[in-house]
């Protein structure tokens, strides 16, 4: 799927006030090792991730998250994933937001190349919020000051689908508190390392039916 916009940004637009107490109502959740889906699997199935599960885990990804699903929190977002879907072009239709994912990166936590979506639809014929749905828009919103942490860069691929050469494109504009950058959940994104201090962020995950 070839975009004219990879990612469309809304810079310093949440107050200081609602960044310092969605960190403080995220610390304040009970913290987890953050998962990958193959991660996932394993966890449902043995109900809890060897050494070895663990470190192979954290070559790809190392960060800590709690999940929230308050209204007051989406209520500040979605205006600014419906403005973005409108002004990017995009125009996907998406019905139902996955609960927030509060992620903490200290230092050396990363996230390795990765994209959102999934290979088929959610399969969950007890819940009509997921059964069905793919992620189609993510959503990425800095909380903390850029003077608080070094390193933990948010980055692109916008590679050229004709000749496959990765295209890494620095995203500065979520650096400063406050900001907020939307993407189809299909664009391949990182997070470099954090070499000093603390980045907190929150990632909401936007669902709808397939694509026709």
């Amino acid at each position: 799927m070839n975009l004219e916009f990879h990612y469309w940004y809304f810079t310093s637009v949440l107050s200081t006030k609602f960044c310092d107490d969605l960190i403080a109502y995220g610390k304040s959740k009970q913290e987890q090792v953050a998962l990958v889906g193959g991660a996932q699997k394993i966890l449902e199935e043995k109900q809890k991730l060897s050494k070895k599960d663990l470190k192979n885990l954290q070559k790809v990804r190392n960060s800590n998250v709690a999940w929230l699903n308050d209204t007051w929190i989406y209520n500040e977002i979605h205006p600014y994933i419906h403005t973005a879907n409108k002004n990017a072009g995009w125009n996907y239709q998406w019905d139902y937001s996955e609960s927030c994912q509060f992620t903490k990166y200290s230092k050396n936590q990363f996230y390795g190349w990765h994209c959102d979506s999934f290979l088929k639809p959610y399969d969950n014929k007890n819940d009509v919020n997921f059964n069905g749905k793919i992620r189609k828009l993510s959503v990425t919103v800095s909380l903390s000051d850029p003077k608080d942490y070094k390193g933990g860069e948010l980055e692109f691929d916008l590679r050229n689908r004709e000749n496959g050469k990765p295209h890494i494109v620095k995203c500065k504009e979520i650096m400063p508190k406050g900001s907020i950058v939307v993407f189809p959940s299909h664009v391949w994104h990182r997070v470099k390392p954090v070499t000093k201090g603390t980045r907190h962020s929150l990632v909401i995950w936007n669902l709808g039916y397939p694509f026709k």
